[in-house]
């Protein structure tokens, strides 16, 4: 069994489909085997070139070995002998895809994370697929998440049909990975493991930002816990919860404007991004106390809560009814005192200095300030920069020059009513810089999301490091 990616690229993009092997972490010109509890894993590219390339991930199970050590006088020893496990692809072949491919799994790439934090035109092929209850559930799956899906029937005289899985779409790789990690046991609607409450944790984790509002994520959640009732039951409650809190999120703005920034952005899902990319950031740099002003609901420390190198971590927002969900997707009412004491929310302006702010490794505006009035955002600057004056400083922004690719924005319009401006990227390298001169700072910028020639990216991102820092 085996899965296919392969990463394609125009004439005119700005990358070599040869990055894929920096994405997955794997050289094109060696071969890679990982050795597994059930079998060997191997990596090997079958195309290497500027326009194609295809990585891979073959993984070859030991029939023997999957029922080594069971009880001989088990029911149904012999169907644990005499079955399709080792020859279509499964659950083993998700453990191996995790196992090889785990920080690219986390959208991490040393030598090209720019890449790793946008959608890729990808085609995939997992091959041959047991799907249990048709074809077309393949199109269940997949589809609802962007794919172009073919499925090719090689045997049907099987108790479940045996498919050539084909997959294309424009994605990044940490979700194209983590899709593939939780549908193709769904496909084979079975897991070859004890299944506890754990393996919720694992299922959220994966489907974080798309399974809650995935149409089949009730036949997604009984298929990937094995049908047990109450592991099931607990698993939607908890996706009910994510995908309430997303659906009130986005009712605000489509309250407000029923083109606003969310429904514009969607396609690309740039906020994601965003979040990634500064996540990604502050744990290279590997800081210990992060200060999130703007916080909004906390889906920036949904995503640091997890660092265990981060030792404390506080969210500041001027509206109650934010911090109050932040609070609830933080889990922090039913949190220990050692959690509370990590992970703290506070209510506050952003233009008023705060002796709360000082000592911390870094601070992070992800599109903030562009909802401060222009005359207040140098209060914002003193507060911040000559004040609390942390060693670091990540702020993004969105680019308006972008705007004119966004088929239903009207020209001159602002991509949400709150915003008060946006920068074009000339103009927010223009304030970056003075900041920095003003405050002992160095400062660079990098552009967040698909580039396009003449507009550059939808989001902008200027990553300041204190002076002693540089």
């Amino acid at each position: 069994m085996q899965i296919e990616l392969t990463l394609t690229a125009a004439d005119s993009a700005d990358y070599s489909a040869r990055d894929l092997g920096f994405l997955l972490h794997k050289h094109p010109d060696h071969l890679h085997v990982r050795e597994t509890n059930q079998g060997t894993a191997s990596i090997f590219y079958t195309e290497k070139g500027d326009a194609r390339t295809t990585a891979v991930i073959h993984l070859a199970l030991d029939p023997v070995g999957l029922v080594r050590g069971k009880n001989s006088h088990a029911d149904g020893l012999m169907a644990q002998y005499v079955n399709d496990r080792p020859y279509v692809a499964n659950s083993f072949l998700s453990v191996a895809l995790g196992r090889s491919f785990g920080q690219s799994m986390a959208g991490k790439s040393k030598e090209r994370q720019r890449l790793a934090d946008r959608a890729l035109p990808f085609d995939i092929r997992v091959v041959p697929v047991a799907i249990a209850g048709g074809e077309t559930i393949a199109q269940e799956l997949f589809a609802p998440l962007g794919y172009e899906v073919d499925a090719t029937i090689l045997d049907s005289t099987t108790q479940r049909g045996i498919v050539d899985l084909r997959l294309r779409g424009e994605v990044l790789l940490r979700d194209l990975l983590s899709h593939l990690y939780v549908l193709v046991p769904v496909l084979d609607n079975a897991k070859h493991w004890f299944i506890d409450r754990d393996e919720i944790e694992k299922l959220l984790a994966k489907g974080e930002g798309w399974l809650p509002q995935h149409p089949a994520k009730e036949m997604i959640t009984s298929r990937a816990l094995k049908h047990r009732r109450a592991l099931v039951h607990a698993a939607l409650e908890r996706l009910a919860e994510d995908s309430e809190e997303d659906a009130d999120d986005k009712g605000d703005d489509e309250e407000k404007a029923p083109t606003g920034e969310d429904a514009l952005e969607k396609p690309i899902r740039l906020h994601d991004l965003r979040l990634d990319t500064v996540a990604g950031l502050l744990t290279e740099n590997r800081v210990t106390s992060v200060l999130d002003l703007g916080c909004g609901e906390g889906r920036l420390m949904m995503r640091l809560v997890k660092e265990r190198g981060l030792q404390r971590l506080v969210g500041v927002d001027p509206s109650v009814r934010a911090l109050e969900t932040a609070a609830r997707r933080l889990r922090l009412n039913d949190a220990g005192d050692a959690m509370r004491e990590r992970v703290q929310l506070q209510m506050g302006s952003l233009t008023y200095g705060d002796r709360r702010w000082h000592g911390f490794d870094a601070a992070t505006l992800v599109e903030v300030i562009e909802h401060i009035d222009p005359p207040r955002l140098s209060a914002l600057e003193t507060s911040l920069f000559a004040d609390a004056r942390p060693r670091m400083v990540i702020v993004t922004t969105p680019n308006r020059e972008y705007n004119a690719l966004f088929e239903t924005m009207e020209p001159g319009r602002l991509r949400h009513p709150d915003h008060r401006f946006e920068w074009t990227r000339a103009e927010f390298e223009a304030w970056g810089n003075r900041v920095a001169q003003a405050h002992d700072y160095s400062v660079r910028f990098a552009p967040i999301g698909p580039l396009d020639d003449t507009y550059g990216a939808p989001s902008q991102m200027a990553v300041f490091t204190a002076g002693s820092e540089k």
